[in-house]
């Protein structure tokens, strides 16, 4: 290839920059929360397939260790409830004994309330809250001296269009705790900058999950497409994308970002 020929980014080679700046996690360390099913699994799936070695948590034993056996080499699995104090330093503990590292943390366990809130008890919201937003908020503080000795750490808040906007449909704590989370992430992203720690958050619409009833309801499933500007709801691995660019060195000059995977649900 001749000097005139070669095609140049920022003064680089593009091969070379592709190369440096590509998707791949081989040597990475990735715990996810709310692994077991929906896309806290998929994250777990398409992180590992990157070539990352994954831990996995969340409350059913028996679906992580089926993940796990499925994944095969680099998957390791610590059952636990997220809103367990004694949980959440076990885990760090569990990650730091298995691999003495951690440069991606995926912030995904959550739950949504249902009914008016003028409906729901005391102890209903803070069920919420708790897992949703203090789980998260406590875990990144656990596991911020892992992350701050890594060279290439990034947080990946798994919030929702509706920290963004609001939701026609009667849940006050989710939206809340989405709210917050999305803020959380900028507030992070500026304090944890200057240490090389990225923060960003992947906000989704409806994706076909267990919390969605997996999108069968037609009903429901118009509805949402009918919010979206590309007319249709989507595909559980239309989050695979937007995962590995937050998730690996493409996006490296990225932090403090919301992205929305909505279909443009949140545009007008």
């Amino acid at each position: 290839m001749t000097g005139d020929d070669q095609r140049m980014i920022a003064g680089r080679p593009v091969e070379e920059t592709s190369e440096r700046h590509g998707w791949s996690l081989g040597g990475y360390v990735a715990l996810v929360t709310g692994a077991s099913s929906g896309i806290g699994e998929r994250c777990a799936q398409v992180l590992h397939a990157a070539g990352a070695c994954v831990v996995l948590t969340a409350r059913r034993e028996d679906l992580l260790d089926i993940a796990c056996r499925e994944l095969g080499a680099r998957a390791s699995f610590l059952a636990g409830d997220m809103t367990s104090a004694q949980h959440r330093r076990g885990l760090m503990d569990f990650v730091d004994q298995q691999h003495g590292r951690l440069d991606i943390l995926v912030n995904n366990a959550g739950a949504c309330d249902d009914g008016p809130l003028e409906s729901q008890t005391l102890d209903a919201l803070a069920a919420v809250i708790d897992l949703n937003l203090t789980a998260n908020l406590d875990l990144c503080r656990l596991a911020a001296p892992m992350l701050f000795r890594s060279t290439r750490a990034t947080v990946i808040n798994i919030t929702s269009i509706y920290g963004t906007v609001a939701s026609r449909v009667p849940m006050a704590a989710y939206n809340a705790t989405k709210g917050a989370l999305t803020n959380l992430t900028r507030h992070l992203a500026a304090q944890w900058g200057e240490s090389g720690v990225r923060v960003n958050a992947l906000a989704p619409g409806y994706f076909p999950t267990e919390l969605t009833g997996n999108l069968a309801d037609a009903d429901f499933a118009a509805s949402v497409a009918a919010q979206t500007l590309l007319g249709r709801t989507p595909e559980l691995h239309e989050i695979d994308g937007p995962l590995l660019f937050l998730a690996t060195p493409a996006s490296s000059y990225v932090t403090g970002h919301i992205l929305a995977v909505d279909g443009g649900w949140t545009a007008t």
